[in-house]
């Protein structure tokens, strides 16, 4: 299927179907209306029809009771009177026999529709109702008839009291209000259906039947007239066949207008992957299509020359893109970042205040990370520092939604919650939690990630949350609404990606500077970590000690036990260097079985106490290992060589000062391992070493001018200040 074939399509689809879908509504619209106004129309016509033969009913039965009451005597001129009054169409008095005592007025034939009975004939000329007439004791004497004769002006009543037409079932043909050309149509009809049914005629009126019943002596068809609106439907196929026509038409021209320009642009792109790059596009129009041929042809003409630009200028884009990771690298500042945040918030929303927190997971605390517009909103109207926002976890507005994990919005005085001592005074605000990945991924007050993330970033979570962002008293509003929380939602999810973005930059810059197997510093932040406590001990004239390690015979190890084994020993090797040194000073790992630990603030004697102690502790106790090529756990004992150096003493850069620890390692092996040496001072003649250790004779230590004396038993005397330094 072509493109023009896909645009015309979907233009006829976009503007047949709503308009087809309209004109089916409105024609469906239009028929249950007036289907519904016939109904209602015939429900009110068979009210009024029962309403109205109830009266007459009640009518007749007065003018019975009355004559009974005035005939009692069995005077014929008082029940003439009723006639005479139009009380009823003629009065009959019988005995309890059923033979007449007297009548007055015209006596219609029988059979009579009587007012209290729903049996009897099925065509009645007249309706009555009776009395009994009994004398003083309550003996019957017989019945008093009131009778109205059912003819055209009785139907006409009935007509005009229920607003349609009537016809009297079974009668005359005179007894119908209806046209004479629909009277025999609502009489079959209404003949034909269940009592209480609704029919339709072919001339299109609704007919309802009502059967006999007390109240109701005739048999009965009302009906309304039903006309369907044809003359809408004829102008609803009108406006669809001419919307049809005139869509048709317009999906031609723009299909043919849009899908030229975009082939003759296709067959132009095909050529250029081919190679011709001398192709053009004819540009015939303004719009973005001609501004895409415009473009391409442009393109087109430069692309040999990017061509030869891009082959001769490798080096720089390395430098193109060494720059672009520095620039991605300064995106991991959360402070920055949050900033952003809270300031397009605010901007999105209109609101004049608002707040950015991170709950500190040591304390359990929501601590301010950037705040705006917070002038006057402090206890008793006083400025609020960023610093001041401190609520804990389930306090206050803050707290609470942190806690709950779920979204607040509304006003102070009527939703509440009360506000926290620390949290900003407002009238209306919306407040959103936020959690970074992964159960534990708080973020602490200066914006460092506490644990690692094992699911995806969320603004909102049942759990407690890592952050709540909240906005303050909109400009112009009174309240905040629905639309603001859903775009207050977004910028708390950007906060969410964002930390945990930085922890996962945090995380990977960690393992590249970490020794995966003894969780040391690997070598790499070993150069970093070394130029700068150069750079701080010449800085401040302190001295930096620098102890070279290196495990003895090792290879062994390895050769004996197997890898895993000495991988073991490695990472006990490992811990126990962490447990001698202080807290300031720093372990790496520099590869293999050699390790660096610098000593900020220490010189040769603090640096000989503390290989003595390192060499001590390694030597004390065997490595307890589980070797592939042996049953049972074995245990090696491990001994450690190492060469001191000092900064400045030993070499003016942190290369020189290592390179002379190394030497001084090298050194403490020649000379037997299981030892330590310290490196000759410049200046002190040729470049050399100062021997000291664990070995059976005693040595002097030549620092910076001073001797250090080494016992047999290997524990060096220096002075007490150096040592103190590294005791405990």
């Amino acid at each position: 299927m072509t493109l023009r074939t896909r645009l015309t399509a979907a233009f006829l689809a976009v503007v047949l179907g709503p308009v087809l879908l309209g004109a089916g509504f409105v024609a469906a619209t239009v028929s249950a209306v007036s289907n519904s106004r016939a109904s209602e129309r015939l429900d009110l016509a068979v009210a009024g029809v029962r309403t109205a033969m109830n009266s007459s009913c009640q009518r007749l039965r007065t003018a019975a009771e009355t004559a009974a009451v005035l005939g009692g005597n069995l005077d014929p001129a008082a029940a003439q009177r009723v006639v005479n009054r139009q009380l009823a169409g003629a009065v009959e008095l019988v005995d309890t026999t059923g033979v007449d005592v007297y009548t007055a007025g015209k006596l219609p034939a029988k059979p009579w529709a009587d007012c209290a009975e729903s049996a009897g004939a099925a065509t009645f000329v007249a309706v009555a109702a009776h009395v009994e007439l009994v004398d003083g004791d309550g003996h019957p004497l017989g019945y008093a008839y009131a009778v109205e004769p059912v003819d055209p002006a009785l139907v006409r009543r009935l007509a005009t009291a229920a607003g349609a037409a009537v016809t009297v079932l079974h009668g005359d043909s005179g007894w119908s209000t209806e046209r004479e050309s629909d009277q025999s149509q609502v009489s079959r009809v209404a003949e034909a259906l269940p009592v209480g049914a609704v029919g339709e005629t072919d001339s299109g009126r609704r007919v309802r039947r009502i059967d006999r019943g007390p109240g109701q002596p005739l048999p009965l068809a009302v009906s309304v007239s039903y006309e369907q609106p044809r003359g809408l439907y004829a102008v609803l196929v009108a406006v669809v066949a001419l919307t049809g026509l005139l869509s048709i038409v317009a999906a031609w021209w723009l299909a043919r207008s849009t899908a030229r320009p975009l082939t003759e642009l296709s067959h132009a792109v095909d050529r250029l992957a081919g190679g011709d790059l001398g192709v053009r596009v004819p540009v015939r129009t303004g719009d973005e299509v001609g501004r895409l041929g415009a473009t391409f042809n442009r393109m087109a003409r430069e692309m040999q020359g990017y061509l030869q630009a891009l082959t001769t200028s490798r080096d720089q884009l390395r430098g193109h893109l060494g720059l672009l990771g520095d620039t991605l690298s300064s995106t991991h500042d959360v402070n920055r970042i949050l900033e952003v945040i809270l300031e397009s918030a605010l901007s999105a929303t209109g609101a004049r205040a608002g707040v950015l927190l991170l709950v500190d997971p040591a304390s359990g605390v929501l601590v301010g990370q950037c705040a705006e517009g917070l002038n006057g909103r402090g206890p008793g109207g006083a400025l609020l520092q960023v610093q001041d926002l401190r609520v804990r976890v389930g306090e206050g507005l803050l707290g609470s939604v942190a806690a709950g994990g779920k979204a607040r919005r509304g006003l102070t005085d009527r939703d509440g919650p009360r506000l926290a001592v620390n949290e900003p005074r407002c009238r209306t605000y919306v407040a959103v939690p936020f959690a970074a990945a992964g159960p534990g991924a708080a973020t602490g007050p200066t914006g460092g990630l506490s644990a690692a993330a094992e699911t995806p970033p969320s603004f909102e979570s049942p759990a407690p949350a890592c952050g709540v962002l909240a906005l303050y008293d909109r400009h112009g509003f009174d309240e905040f609404d629905d639309a603001d929380m859903v775009t207050l939602r977004t910028f708390a999810g950007q906060a969410a990606v964002a930390l945990d973005n930085v922890r996962v930059h945090q995380e990977a810059q960690r393992l590249s500077l970490t020794d995966p197997l003894t969780g040391l510093s690997n070598y790499r932040y070993l150069k970093d970590s070394l130029r700068r406590e150069v750079e701080r001990a010449s800085r401040f004239s302190h001295q930096l000690t620098v102890l070279a390690l290196d495990l003895d015979h090792f290879k062994e190890v390895n050769d004996t036990y197997g890898h895993p084994a000495g991988d073991a020993v490695l990472a006990e090797f490992a811990r126990r260097v962490r447990v001698e040194i202080r807290e300031v000073d720093l372990a790496f790992r520099q590869g293999g079985e050699e390790f660096v630990v610098l000593l900020p603030e220490t010189d040769a004697a603090g640096g000989a106490v503390v290989a003595e102690r390192l060499g001590a502790a390694i030597r004390r106790t065997p490595v307890l290992v589980r070797s592939a090529r042996s049953a049972q756990a074995v245990r090696i004992p491990v001994t450690v060589s190492i060469g001191i150096a000092v900064f400045p003493d030993h070499g003016a850069n942190g290369a020189a000062v290592l390179e002379a620890a190394d030497d001084a390692l090298y050194q403490a092996k020649s000379d037997g391992r299981d030892t330590y040496r310290v490196a000759w001072a410049r200046g002190e003649g040729v470049q050399g070493v100062a021997s000291a250790g664990t070995g059976p004779e005693t040595a002097d230590v030549a620092v910076g001018g001073d001797a250090v004396a080494v016992t047999s038993s290997g524990a060096p005397d220096v002075p007490q200040a150096s040592r103190q330094s590294h005791d405990g």
